[in-house]
């Protein structure tokens, strides 16, 4: 089995792209948690039916979320333009501004650890789980194009050679972008194995 590493991300502070983070229609990584963020294979994506919530109420939630988002920028000393939104069926909040970087961590594991804190203040308020997407300075948008060069990366070395490729430990925000990649290609699967942080994805053949 070949394995591959992964490049470290640039993670660019700079408004780039989709980085309004709004994510592309099909690439909204479900959430998080391994339920539902990381599919486990490529094809069971969406296998996980979620209580329907209404955009009124997912607006709402990204307005918690930015409320606060804003009072950490306060007590942190941070500068920076927030934007809330909804965008396929997910709530979203944007930091937009300079010298963020520390609000990233390395391979946006700050990021991933401030989405959480904002989840569960948005779950205080509502008393409902939230798939809220937190993005800082354009990062997972920037994070999403290296992942996609590594997914296909790893189909070119499956259909070459034949074998299994594995790649390294990534994140489950990593790993949905990667199963996305794959999902969308002929004659190769994916699926993810071990378990966090050391959880990985396993390029193949198709059955």
């Amino acid at each position: 089995m070949t394995e591959t590493s992964i490049p470290r991300a640039e993670q660019s502070v700079d408004e780039e792209e989709t980085a309004t983070l709004a994510v592309d229609g099909d690439d909204t990584e479900a959430d998080d948690t391994e339920a539902d963020d990381d599919t486990d294979t490529a094809a069971g994506s969406g296998a996980r039916a979620k209580k329907a919530v209404g955009e009124g109420d997912l607006f709402r939630q990204s307005e918690i979320a930015a409320d606060y988002v804003e009072g950490l920028l306060d007590i942190l000393d941070y500068d920076g333009d927030i934007d809330e939104l909804v965008a396929a069926g997910r709530p979203m909040v944007e930091v937009v501004g300079e010298r963020l970087q520390n609000l990233v961590g390395q391979r946006g594991a700050t990021l991933e650890a401030l989405q959480e804190l904002t989840r569960l203040a948005v779950f205080r308020q509502t008393g409902t789980p939230s798939r809220l997407l937190l993005d800082v300075g354009g990062y997972r948008a920037n994070r999403r194009k290296e992942l996609a060069a590594v997914a296909k990366n790893a189909v070119e070395k499956v259909k070459e050679y034949g074998e299994p490729v594995r790649l390294e430990a990534m994140s489950a925000f990593e790993r949905k972008c990667v199963h996305d990649v794959v999902n969308a290609m002929s004659g190769v699967a994916s699926e993810s194995e071990g378990v966090e942080p050391n959880r990985r994805i396993v390029v193949r053949p198709a059955d």
